[in-house]
């Protein structure tokens, strides 16, 4: 199966945020690259991983930070 290319917007302010996010998604079977960008506030991420379990895990995160997460 091809690499597909997945994009979230998350509401990341800091490094800590994206660290998480990266931490979190390269648990993740078939994740095989994560980059953050904090300005832009997306998350891109390489891989064969289905996007709605990505999603799920990052929604975890989501409701104990605070931060907004959205499959863009």
């Amino acid at each position: 199966m091809a690499d597909v290319v997945t994009v979230f917007n998350v509401g990341m302010t800091c490094g800590g945020c994206s660290s998480a996010c990266e931490r979190i998604l390269l648990k993740i079977d078939g994740v095989k690259s994560v980059a953050c960008d904090i300005d832009a506030k997306t998350v891109v991420v390489t891989g064969t991983a289905d996007p709605q379990v990505m999603l799920a895990a990052l929604l975890k995160w989501s409701a104990a930070s605070g931060k907004s997460v959205e499959l863009a």
